[in-house]
């Protein structure tokens, strides 16, 4: 019970964060850099992202807590399976990122955004873009090692 209950919240917390990325990256980037001015468009993801985070820190809260739950389930790191360490290793260096999205690019974007500073604002956005295309890349072929699971991996 207590295993089905840490898992499905686990692929919850995972489809809410890659979903979301994939949402912005390969839908709503596109049609904001064909429709809006760069000040708009500026304006448009300091709101998207301040609406997006803090589902992302919900997110990485809850794949920590139920990452590290399942692994205890399962009798520590030394007893679980080979893609729980990939998907650990590509789940961390996604958290890496984001953090650095979060308390630098983003904080640097929204001050850009404030002083109408637009240059310095596109290059800051297409900094985040960058690196949540890298998180999505990682989120997504973490979903399929986590799918594939031992099968692929023995």
């Amino acid at each position: 019970m207590l295993f089905s209950l840490l898992k499905t919240l686990h692929i919850l917390a995972c489809l809410l964060w890659v979903g979301g990325m994939f949402f912005a990256y390969v839908a709503l980037r596109p049609v904001a850099a064909q429709l809006l001015e760069l000040p708009l468009r500026l304006q448009l993801w300091v709101q998207v992202f301040k609406k997006f985070f803090p589902w992302v820190w919900v997110a990485i809260f809850s794949l920590l807590v139920t990452g590290i739950g399942i692994i205890h389930l399962y009798g520590g790191m030394a007893q679980v399976q080979w893609h729980v360490h990939l998907m650990l290793l590509t789940g961390l260096s996604m958290m890496v990122i984001f953090i650095h999205i979060f308390f630098i690019l983003y904080q640097r974007l929204q001050e850009a955004v404030k002083t109408q500073d637009w240059q310095t604002g596109g290059l800051r956005l297409g900094q985040i873009r960058r690196l949540i295309g890298i998180n999505l890349t990682l989120g997504l072929v973490t979903v399929v090692i986590a799918s594939l699971g031992k099968s692929v991996f023995m």
